[in-house]
C-alpha cells in the first residue's frame, strides 16, 4: 500500500509518501506546497495552486490511499475559515484524483507516531526520522504528513487484524449456538 500524507494549511501544505507492507515502512518522498499572499495571489488563486500541486505528487507517486489531517478551530475565525478552505480544497482534490481518504486529528497523529497525544512538534519530527530511517529532521508540515502515513499504516493493520478476528468471532458465535464448544 502507497500512502499519501497531507498535512493542510493555506500558506504551507505538507505531502509525504510512504510504502507500507504489513509492519515494514520506507519512505518514498516528502515535501510542501506553498502559496503566498506576497505574490500578488488572491484567495482563490492560492486554492488552484494547492489543488493543482497535490493533483502533481498523486501522478507522480501513484498512492493508493490518502490520509488527512483534521483541523480544529483557532483562535482567530478568519485564519480557521481559510485553513477549512484550504483543508476542503486538499481533499477535494484528493477524491478528484481517484483517492480513498481516510481522516486523522493531530492527537491521534501524535499518539500513534511518539506514543503521547500532547507531544510537541519537534518530537514529530524526531519519531518520523527514526521510524523511516531519514538522514535528517524532515520539516514541520513534511513530518507531519508523513506522521499521517504512519497512522494509516497503523490502522490499516489493526483494522487488518480486527478483520480476521472478526471471522473467527463469526465462527465461535455460531459452534456456540449450536451447542458446541472450543
Amino acid at each position: 500500500m502507497r500512502i499519501l500524507g497531507i498535512d493542510p494549511g493555506l500558506q504551507s501544505t505538507g505531502f509525504g509518501v510512504v510504502d507500507a507492507d504489513g509492519s515494514r515502512l520506507s519512505y518514498v518522498a516528502s515535501g510542501t506546497i506553498r502559496t503566498s499572499p506576497d505574490d500578488g495571489a488572491l484567495l482563490p488563486q492560492r486554492l488552484g495552486v494547492l489543488f493543482d500541486g497535490i493533483g502533481e505528487v498523486v501522478r507522480r507517486y501513484q498512492p493508493t490511499v490518502a490520509a488527512c489531517e483534521i483541523v480544529f478551530v483557532n483562535v482567530n475565525p478568519q485564519a480557521t475559515l481559510m485553513l477549512g478552505q484550504a483543508r476542503g480544497c486538499c481533499l477535494t482534490a484528493l477524491v478528484a484524483n481517484g483517492l480513498p481518504v481516510a481522516e486523522y486529528t493531530a492527537l491521534q497523529l501524535k499518539k500513534a507516531v511518539t506514543g503521547h497525544g500532547k507531544a510537541h512538534k519537534e518530537q514529530v519530527q524526531e519519531m518520523v526520522r527514526r521510524l523511516l530511517h531519514l538522514p535528517g529532521l524532515p520539516g514541520k508540515d513534511a513530518a507531519d504528513a508523513l506522521g499521517l502515513c504512519i497512522t494509516h499504516a497503523q490502522v490499516a493493520r489493526t483494522t487488518a487484524a480486527i478483520g480476521q478476528v472478526g471471522k473467527l468471532q463469526a465462527r465461535a458465535h455460531a459452534a456456540y449456538k449450536a451447542g458446541r464448544s472450543y
